[in-house]
């Protein structure tokens, strides 16, 4: 493997620091969140690329505990379609790192014209997302110069973490104090696990990455980190999708990467997915999931303990530490994938 350094890895290792001082910087916003929260019923989310993954933890975090609906809207309704929604009593929570993609804040405009409340999720203090949505949660990344992104990512999940508890979910905000320092725990640890990954990984040309519940953004981001940064073939499926159909696609040549939190209610699944992939002759090379899913795995790269609703904040640095490094020993620049902007713009 090259010895030489990247932006991108340089980024991965502030997320701790960018992490304490968002969470010092949104915690305060609870109650501006909470007169929200009396307004509306449902969720509705609106980002693409990794903010989009973003917003799949935020829909598993906000349906399993504010008992409010939440989904996945689709900008072109608003932007190509131009139709007309009635969304009173609907949360819309835009976002976008920049802050200034078009249609993001275009189809933000469009829900608030609609009737929506709006929350603006954004590393971009002073950008359209932030000025014009009814509550503003500027994260506290700092100037992110690698494409890939990492610290914008991981501190987007920190605020819809925050959101939830304004939005009433009865969880405790003290684990969101243990994020950082596991994460500084896991960039500490050795890397062993990782290096063979990444050896075993240099010949092959597709993958698939999977994780189930708020685990799936994670493997979502993953997916979407090798594609872009490895140019690899990368699959992000859930759990269910992978067992209808999609797991003909694993074979000795084509690894499954699963993600997933050290306890939790969707870990023995994804043991068992483990065990089947292992079955079928294909590699499995694990992220997270505890003694269980390294039992289960070829290769398994642990996290701390974390509860499950906060831990996809810490499951996702592996995968990006993964993600540089093959990157790196395949010749590539990670900071600088071929074809990408910082801010992709779309009509």
């Amino acid at each position: 493997m090259t010895s030489t350094s990247s932006v991108m890895r340089s980024e991965i290792s502030q997320q701790p620091d960018a992490l304490r001082r968002t969470f010092a910087e949104l915690l305060p916003l609870r109650p501006e969140l909470e007169a929200l929260a009396r307004e509306t019923k449902q969720v509705l989310f609106i980002a693409r690329g990794s903010s989009d993954n973003a917003a799949v933890y935020g829909g598993y975090l906000m349906q399993a505990h504010t008992g409010r609906l939440a989904t996945l809207g689709s900008p072109s309704i608003a932007t190509t379609y131009g139709a007309r929604l009635d969304l009173s009593g609907v949360l819309a929570v835009a976002i976008s790192q920049s802050g200034r993609t078009e249609e993001i804040v275009e189809t933000m405009r469009w829900a608030a014209d609609c009737g929506a409340r709006t929350v603006g999720i954004t590393n971009g203090a002073g950008s359209p997302l932030a000025t014009e949505s009814d509550a503003a949660l500027v994260t506290q990344a700092g100037d992110e110069v690698a494409v890939p992104a990492t610290k914008t990512y991981t501190t987007q999940l920190a605020a819809l973490a925050v959101l939830a508890l304004g939005l009433g979910a009865d969880l405790d905000p003290a684990d969101l104090d243990r994020v950082p320092d596991a994460i500084e725990e896991s960039l500490a640890a050795p890397t062993d696990g990782l290096d063979e990954i990444v050896e075993r990984m240099v010949a092959v040309q597709g993958a698939v990455v999977s994780g189930r519940g708020m685990a799936f953004s994670t493997a979502l981001e993953a997916s979407l980190k090798l594609k872009e940064a490895c140019y690899l073939h990368a699959m992000g499926l859930s759990y269910a999708d992978l067992l209808h159909g999609p797991m003909a696609v694993v074979d000795p040549r084509t690894p499954a990467l699963l993600m997933a939190a050290p306890s939790g209610p969707t870990l023995g699944g994804t043991v068992a997915l483990a065990e089947r992939v292992r079955q079928a002759g294909a590699p499995v090379f694990g992220f997270g999931g505890g003694a269980e899913l390294a039992r289960a795995s070829d290769v398994n790269v642990p996290v701390p303990d974390l509860p499950e609703w906060v831990s996809p904040l810490q499951l996702i640095v592996p995968a990006q530490l993964l993600t540089e490094r093959l990157a790196r020993r395949l010749g590539l620049d990670p900071d600088v994938p071929r074809g990408l902007n910082k801010v992709t713009q779309t009509s």
